[in-house]
Protein backbone atom coordinates (compact mmCIF):
# COMPACT_ATOMS: atom_id res chain seq x y z
CA UNK A 1 0.00 0.00 0.00
CA UNK A 2 1.48 3.43 -0.92
CA UNK A 3 2.43 5.69 1.93
CA UNK A 4 0.02 8.63 2.32
CA UNK A 5 1.12 12.00 3.69
CA UNK A 6 -0.75 13.16 6.77
CA UNK A 7 -3.44 15.66 5.87
CA UNK A 8 -1.50 18.59 7.40
CA UNK A 9 1.52 17.88 5.22
CA UNK A 10 -0.64 17.59 2.15
CA UNK A 11 -2.23 20.98 2.83
CA UNK A 12 1.18 22.59 3.23
CA UNK A 13 2.40 21.09 -0.04
CA UNK A 14 -0.64 22.37 -1.90
CA UNK A 15 -0.51 25.75 -0.21
CA UNK A 16 3.02 26.68 -1.22
CA UNK A 17 3.24 29.81 -3.38
CA UNK A 18 4.28 29.16 -6.98
CA UNK A 19 8.04 29.08 -7.48
CA UNK A 20 9.00 32.04 -9.67
CA UNK A 21 11.99 31.98 -11.96
CA UNK A 22 14.17 35.07 -12.08
CA UNK A 23 14.71 37.04 -15.28
CA UNK A 24 17.87 38.63 -16.56
CA UNK A 25 17.33 42.39 -17.01
CA UNK A 26 18.08 42.35 -20.73
CA UNK A 27 15.72 39.42 -21.26
CA UNK A 28 13.03 41.31 -19.33
CA UNK A 29 13.57 44.53 -21.28
CA UNK A 30 13.27 42.56 -24.52
CA UNK A 31 9.94 41.12 -23.30
CA UNK A 32 8.71 44.58 -22.28
CA UNK A 33 9.63 45.90 -25.72
CA UNK A 34 7.65 43.04 -27.27
CA UNK A 35 4.64 44.01 -25.12
CA UNK A 36 4.79 47.58 -26.45
CA UNK A 37 7.40 48.50 -29.03
CA UNK A 38 9.30 51.70 -28.16
CA UNK A 39 9.08 52.51 -31.88
CA UNK A 40 5.40 53.35 -31.31
CA UNK A 41 6.30 56.19 -28.93
CA UNK A 42 6.24 59.79 -30.11
CA UNK A 43 9.51 61.04 -31.59
CA UNK A 44 9.99 63.59 -28.80
CA UNK A 45 9.60 61.00 -26.04
CA UNK A 46 12.30 59.29 -23.96
CA UNK A 47 11.34 55.64 -23.60
CA UNK A 48 12.94 52.29 -22.91
CA UNK A 49 15.61 51.39 -20.36
CA UNK A 50 16.77 54.65 -18.77
CA UNK A 51 18.89 53.42 -15.84
CA UNK A 52 20.81 50.12 -15.91
CA UNK A 53 22.80 48.66 -13.00
CA UNK A 54 26.05 46.99 -13.98
CA UNK A 55 25.42 43.57 -15.55
CA UNK A 56 24.61 40.90 -14.82
CA UNK A 57 21.40 42.15 -13.21
CA UNK A 58 18.67 39.72 -12.21
CA UNK A 59 15.06 40.81 -11.71
CA UNK A 60 12.74 39.17 -9.22
CA UNK A 61 10.37 42.10 -8.59
CA UNK A 62 9.03 44.53 -11.20
CA UNK A 63 7.59 47.65 -9.56
CA UNK A 64 4.97 49.70 -11.45
CA UNK A 65 4.32 53.39 -10.94
CA UNK A 66 2.84 56.26 -12.92
CA UNK A 67 5.29 58.85 -11.59
CA UNK A 68 8.63 58.08 -10.00
CA UNK A 69 8.92 60.55 -7.14
CA UNK A 70 11.41 60.32 -4.28
CA UNK A 71 8.68 58.92 -2.02
CA UNK A 72 7.89 56.25 -4.59
CA UNK A 73 11.60 55.46 -4.99
CA UNK A 74 11.94 54.81 -1.25
CA UNK A 75 8.89 52.53 -1.45
CA UNK A 76 10.56 50.62 -4.30
CA UNK A 77 13.74 50.26 -2.21
CA UNK A 78 11.75 49.00 0.79
CA UNK A 79 9.92 46.47 -1.39
CA UNK A 80 13.21 45.25 -2.85
CA UNK A 81 12.34 46.14 -6.43
CA UNK A 82 14.90 45.17 -9.08
CA UNK A 83 13.32 47.15 -11.93
CA UNK A 84 10.96 50.13 -11.79
CA UNK A 85 8.57 50.57 -14.69
CA UNK A 86 7.64 54.26 -14.52
CA UNK A 87 4.98 55.22 -17.07
CA UNK A 88 6.31 58.79 -17.17
CA UNK A 89 10.06 58.93 -17.87
CA UNK A 90 11.80 60.39 -14.79
CA UNK A 91 14.68 61.40 -17.07
CA UNK A 92 13.39 63.58 -19.87
CA UNK A 93 15.58 66.65 -20.20
CA UNK A 94 19.23 65.54 -20.46
CA UNK A 95 21.15 65.41 -17.17
CA UNK A 96 24.51 67.20 -17.28
CA UNK A 97 25.58 65.75 -13.92
CA UNK A 98 24.38 63.20 -11.36
CA UNK A 99 24.71 64.72 -7.88
CA UNK A 100 22.54 65.01 -4.77
CA UNK A 101 21.42 68.53 -5.76
CA UNK A 102 18.13 67.96 -7.64
CA UNK A 103 15.42 65.39 -7.03
CA UNK A 104 15.74 63.77 -10.46
CA UNK A 105 19.49 63.36 -10.01
CA UNK A 106 18.84 61.83 -6.59
CA UNK A 107 16.49 59.29 -8.21
CA UNK A 108 19.33 58.06 -10.40
CA UNK A 109 21.73 57.94 -7.43
CA UNK A 110 19.27 55.97 -5.27
CA UNK A 111 18.48 53.59 -8.14
CA UNK A 112 22.13 52.76 -8.79
CA UNK A 113 22.98 52.56 -5.08
CA UNK A 114 20.29 49.92 -4.68
CA UNK A 115 20.87 48.19 -8.03
CA UNK A 116 17.45 49.12 -9.38
CA UNK A 117 16.89 49.63 -13.09
CA UNK A 118 14.39 52.16 -14.47
CA UNK A 119 12.31 51.58 -17.60
CA UNK A 120 9.71 53.92 -19.11
CA UNK A 121 7.18 53.14 -21.88
CA UNK A 122 5.15 56.40 -21.81
CA UNK A 123 3.57 57.16 -25.20
CA UNK A 124 4.24 53.63 -26.47
CA UNK A 125 1.61 52.56 -23.90
CA UNK A 126 -0.69 55.33 -25.17
CA UNK A 127 -0.56 53.90 -28.69
CA UNK A 128 -0.99 50.15 -28.19
CA UNK A 129 -4.47 48.58 -28.44
CA UNK A 130 -4.20 47.21 -24.88
CA UNK A 131 -2.80 50.41 -23.41
CA UNK A 132 -3.73 53.48 -21.40
CA UNK A 133 -6.20 55.05 -23.84
CA UNK A 134 -8.01 51.77 -24.34
CA UNK A 135 -8.37 51.48 -20.55
CA UNK A 136 -9.75 55.03 -20.40
CA UNK A 137 -12.47 54.18 -22.95
CA UNK A 138 -13.85 51.59 -20.53
CA UNK A 139 -15.15 54.41 -18.35
CA UNK A 140 -17.66 55.28 -21.07
CA UNK A 141 -19.43 51.93 -21.11
CA UNK A 142 -20.10 50.00 -24.30
CA UNK A 143 -18.60 51.80 -27.27
CA UNK A 144 -16.51 51.33 -30.38
CA UNK A 145 -13.28 53.27 -30.69
CA UNK A 146 -10.65 54.13 -33.28
CA UNK A 147 -7.33 55.97 -32.84
CA UNK A 148 -7.43 59.71 -33.52
CA UNK A 149 -3.92 59.57 -34.96
CA UNK A 150 -3.20 56.04 -36.23
CA UNK A 151 0.31 54.61 -35.93
CA UNK A 152 2.18 53.30 -38.93
CA UNK A 153 4.29 50.15 -39.06
CA UNK A 154 7.71 51.34 -37.82
CA UNK A 155 9.79 49.02 -40.00
CA UNK A 156 7.93 49.12 -43.31
CA UNK A 157 9.33 50.22 -45.66
CA UNK A 158 12.76 49.68 -44.17
CA UNK A 159 14.47 52.56 -45.97
CA UNK A 160 13.54 55.74 -47.77
CA UNK A 161 10.48 57.91 -48.14
CA UNK A 162 10.23 57.74 -51.96
CA UNK A 163 10.89 55.31 -54.79
CA UNK A 164 12.21 56.62 -58.09
CA UNK A 165 11.99 54.56 -61.30
CA UNK A 166 13.24 55.50 -64.75
CA UNK A 167 14.51 53.90 -67.94
CA UNK A 168 17.91 54.59 -69.52
CA UNK A 169 19.59 53.38 -72.68
CA UNK A 170 23.10 51.95 -72.74
CA UNK A 171 24.57 55.28 -73.79
CA UNK A 172 23.52 57.07 -70.59
CA UNK A 173 23.19 54.26 -68.06
CA UNK A 174 26.72 54.00 -66.63
CA UNK A 175 27.16 57.76 -66.24
CA UNK A 176 23.79 58.18 -64.49
CA UNK A 177 24.35 55.24 -62.14
CA UNK A 178 27.80 56.52 -61.22
CA UNK A 179 26.40 59.92 -60.21
CA UNK A 180 23.42 58.41 -58.36
CA UNK A 181 25.72 56.23 -56.25
CA UNK A 182 27.48 59.38 -55.04
CA UNK A 183 24.24 60.77 -53.57
CA UNK A 184 23.82 60.01 -49.83
CA UNK A 185 20.67 58.30 -48.50
CA UNK A 186 20.08 56.16 -51.59
CA UNK A 187 19.13 52.51 -51.03
CA UNK A 188 17.65 49.47 -52.77
CA UNK A 189 19.21 50.41 -56.11
CA UNK A 190 18.28 47.78 -58.72
CA UNK A 191 18.47 47.48 -62.49
CA UNK A 192 16.40 45.26 -64.79
CA UNK A 193 16.32 44.88 -68.58
CA UNK A 194 13.29 46.55 -70.16
CA UNK A 195 11.91 47.13 -73.64
CA UNK A 196 10.61 50.65 -74.22
CA UNK A 197 9.01 51.62 -77.54
CA UNK A 198 10.79 48.71 -79.21
CA UNK A 199 14.23 49.62 -77.82
CA UNK A 200 16.29 47.64 -75.33
CA UNK A 201 16.80 49.73 -72.22
CA UNK A 202 17.44 49.29 -68.50
CA UNK A 203 14.85 50.10 -65.83
CA UNK A 204 16.44 51.60 -62.72
CA UNK A 205 14.66 51.57 -59.36
CA UNK A 206 15.86 53.13 -56.11
CA UNK A 207 14.63 54.23 -52.70
CA UNK A 208 15.69 57.57 -51.29
CA UNK A 209 15.05 60.08 -48.56
CA UNK A 210 13.18 63.36 -49.10
CA UNK A 211 16.51 65.21 -49.21
CA UNK A 212 18.08 62.75 -51.67
CA UNK A 213 14.99 62.94 -53.88
CA UNK A 214 15.76 66.57 -54.70
CA UNK A 215 19.27 65.61 -55.86
CA UNK A 216 18.03 62.65 -57.91
CA UNK A 217 15.40 64.76 -59.66
CA UNK A 218 17.95 67.51 -60.32
CA UNK A 219 20.31 64.93 -61.85
CA UNK A 220 17.67 63.30 -64.07
CA UNK A 221 16.27 66.65 -65.20
CA UNK A 222 19.60 67.35 -66.94
CA UNK A 223 18.56 64.80 -69.56
CA UNK A 224 15.06 65.36 -70.92
CA UNK A 225 14.76 61.76 -72.15
CA UNK A 226 15.49 60.38 -68.69
CA UNK A 227 13.35 62.95 -66.91
CA UNK A 228 10.23 62.30 -68.98
CA UNK A 229 10.52 58.56 -68.28
CA UNK A 230 10.78 59.06 -64.49
CA UNK A 231 8.14 57.92 -62.00
CA UNK A 232 8.20 59.00 -58.35
CA UNK A 233 6.24 57.02 -55.77
CA UNK A 234 5.61 57.99 -52.16
CA UNK A 235 6.42 55.04 -49.89
CA UNK A 236 3.58 54.98 -47.40
CA UNK A 237 3.90 52.83 -44.33
CA UNK A 238 0.84 50.65 -43.61
CA UNK A 239 -1.36 51.63 -40.67
CA UNK A 240 -1.35 49.39 -37.62
CA UNK A 241 -4.88 48.27 -36.64
CA UNK A 242 -6.30 49.77 -33.41
CA UNK A 243 -2.97 51.47 -32.69
CA UNK A 244 -2.24 55.18 -32.32
CA UNK A 245 -2.68 58.28 -30.18
CA UNK A 246 -6.02 59.20 -28.63
CA UNK A 247 -9.35 57.53 -29.29
CA UNK A 248 -12.63 58.57 -30.89
CA UNK A 249 -15.37 56.60 -29.15
CA UNK A 250 -18.89 56.10 -30.39
CA UNK A 251 -21.23 55.05 -27.60
CA UNK A 252 -23.67 52.23 -28.34
CA UNK A 253 -26.44 54.36 -26.80
CA UNK A 254 -26.34 58.12 -26.22
CA UNK A 255 -25.93 59.26 -22.61
CA UNK A 256 -26.68 62.58 -21.02
CA UNK A 257 -23.61 64.63 -20.21
CA UNK A 258 -24.45 64.35 -16.50
CA UNK A 259 -24.56 60.55 -16.70
CA UNK A 260 -21.29 60.50 -18.66
CA UNK A 261 -19.60 62.58 -15.97
CA UNK A 262 -20.73 60.11 -13.29
CA UNK A 263 -19.47 57.13 -15.28
CA UNK A 264 -16.06 58.71 -15.68
CA UNK A 265 -15.83 59.63 -12.00
CA UNK A 266 -16.68 56.05 -11.10
CA UNK A 267 -14.12 54.57 -13.49
CA UNK A 268 -11.35 56.87 -12.28
CA UNK A 269 -12.50 56.69 -8.66
CA UNK A 270 -12.60 60.46 -8.36
CA UNK A 271 -15.02 62.52 -6.25
CA UNK A 272 -14.69 65.51 -8.59
CA UNK A 273 -13.77 66.37 -12.18
CA UNK A 274 -13.68 69.74 -13.96
CA UNK A 275 -16.37 70.33 -16.57
CA UNK A 276 -16.75 72.98 -19.26
CA UNK A 277 -20.11 73.01 -21.04
CA UNK A 278 -19.97 73.42 -24.79
CA UNK A 279 -21.83 76.42 -26.24
CA UNK A 280 -25.54 75.64 -26.30
CA UNK A 281 -25.09 72.46 -24.21
CA UNK A 282 -26.57 71.53 -20.83
CA UNK A 283 -26.03 68.65 -18.41
CA UNK A 284 -28.93 66.90 -20.14
CA UNK A 285 -27.45 67.22 -23.64
CA UNK A 286 -26.85 63.82 -25.28
CA UNK A 287 -23.32 62.48 -25.69
CA UNK A 288 -22.73 60.06 -28.55
CA UNK A 289 -19.13 60.73 -29.67
CA UNK A 290 -16.27 61.20 -27.19
CA UNK A 291 -12.71 62.11 -28.17
CA UNK A 292 -10.27 61.21 -25.42
CA UNK A 293 -6.59 61.23 -24.66
CA UNK A 294 -4.93 60.21 -21.40
CA UNK A 295 -2.68 62.82 -19.82
CA UNK A 296 -2.38 66.12 -21.67
CA UNK A 297 -4.66 65.92 -24.68
CA UNK A 298 -4.73 69.37 -26.32
CA UNK A 299 -2.57 68.55 -29.34
CA UNK A 300 -4.18 65.15 -29.89
CA UNK A 301 -7.81 66.26 -29.54
CA UNK A 302 -7.63 69.62 -31.31
CA UNK A 303 -9.88 69.87 -34.37
CA UNK A 304 -11.70 66.59 -33.69
CA UNK A 305 -15.49 66.70 -34.07
CA UNK A 306 -17.14 65.20 -31.00
CA UNK A 307 -19.75 65.92 -28.34
CA UNK A 308 -17.18 65.68 -25.55
CA UNK A 309 -13.43 65.88 -24.99
CA UNK A 310 -12.08 63.77 -22.13
CA UNK A 311 -8.50 64.22 -20.95
CA UNK A 312 -6.35 65.03 -17.94
CA UNK A 313 -5.44 68.60 -18.76
CA UNK A 314 -5.80 71.20 -21.52
CA UNK A 315 -4.68 74.78 -21.82
CA UNK A 316 -7.21 77.48 -20.96
CA UNK A 317 -7.39 78.68 -24.56
CA UNK A 318 -7.83 75.19 -25.99
CA UNK A 319 -10.78 74.69 -23.63
CA UNK A 320 -12.27 77.99 -24.85
CA UNK A 321 -11.88 76.86 -28.47
CA UNK A 322 -13.64 73.56 -27.77
CA UNK A 323 -16.48 75.25 -25.89
CA UNK A 324 -16.98 77.79 -28.69
CA UNK A 325 -17.40 74.85 -31.09
CA UNK A 326 -20.11 73.31 -28.93
CA UNK A 327 -17.84 70.62 -27.47
CA UNK A 328 -17.99 69.99 -23.73
CA UNK A 329 -14.73 69.24 -21.93
CA UNK A 330 -13.99 67.04 -18.92
CA UNK A 331 -10.59 67.47 -17.23
CA UNK A 332 -9.56 64.98 -14.54
CA UNK A 333 -5.96 66.14 -13.81
CA UNK A 334 -3.09 64.68 -15.79
CA UNK A 335 -2.15 61.45 -14.06
CA UNK A 336 -5.67 60.60 -12.89
CA UNK A 337 -6.43 59.55 -16.47
CA UNK A 338 -3.45 57.16 -16.46
CA UNK A 339 -2.81 55.74 -12.99
CA UNK A 340 -5.76 53.37 -12.84
CA UNK A 341 -4.32 51.50 -15.82
CA UNK A 342 -1.50 50.15 -13.63
CA UNK A 343 -3.67 47.46 -12.03
CA UNK A 344 -4.71 46.21 -15.46
CA UNK A 345 -1.08 46.42 -16.59
CA UNK A 346 0.09 44.35 -13.61
CA UNK A 347 -2.23 41.51 -14.60
CA UNK A 348 -1.34 41.77 -18.30
CA UNK A 349 2.42 41.74 -17.64
CA UNK A 350 2.13 38.83 -15.22
CA UNK A 351 0.64 36.81 -18.07
CA UNK A 352 3.00 38.22 -20.72
CA UNK A 353 6.05 37.39 -18.57
CA UNK A 354 4.67 33.88 -17.88
CA UNK A 355 4.49 34.43 -14.13
CA UNK A 356 8.31 34.39 -13.92
CA UNK A 357 8.63 37.43 -11.65
CA UNK A 358 6.62 39.38 -9.10
CA UNK A 359 4.80 42.39 -10.56
CA UNK A 360 3.58 44.91 -7.98
CA UNK A 361 1.99 48.38 -8.09
CA UNK A 362 3.11 51.35 -6.02
CA UNK A 363 0.92 52.32 -3.08
CA UNK A 364 2.55 55.76 -2.71
CA UNK A 365 2.10 56.99 -6.29
CA UNK A 366 -0.60 59.69 -6.52
CA UNK A 367 -1.53 62.80 -8.45
CA UNK A 368 0.16 65.84 -6.89
CA UNK A 369 -3.00 67.98 -7.17
CA UNK A 370 -6.00 67.72 -4.87
CA UNK A 371 -9.15 69.73 -4.24
CA UNK A 372 -8.62 71.76 -1.06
Amino acid sequence: MPLLLPPLHRVRALGRPPVRALMNLRELVSSLNDFASPALAESWDNVGLLVEPSPPHTVNTLFLTNDLTEEVMEEAVQKKADLILSYHPPIFAPLKRVTWKTWKERLVVRALENRIGIYSPHTAYDAIPHGVNNWLTKGLGTCTSVPLHPSTAPSSPAEGTHRVEFCADAEHLDAVLSKIKDIPQISCLTTLPARVEGEEQTRVSLNCSQKALLEVVALLSQNSLLYHKTEILLLQKPLLPHTGMGRLCTLSEPLSLAATVERIKGHLQLPHVRLALGAGRTLESPVKKVALCAGSGSSVLKGTEADLYLTGEMSHHDVLDAVANGISVILCEHSNTERGFLSELRDALTIHLQNKINVIVSEKDRDPLQVA
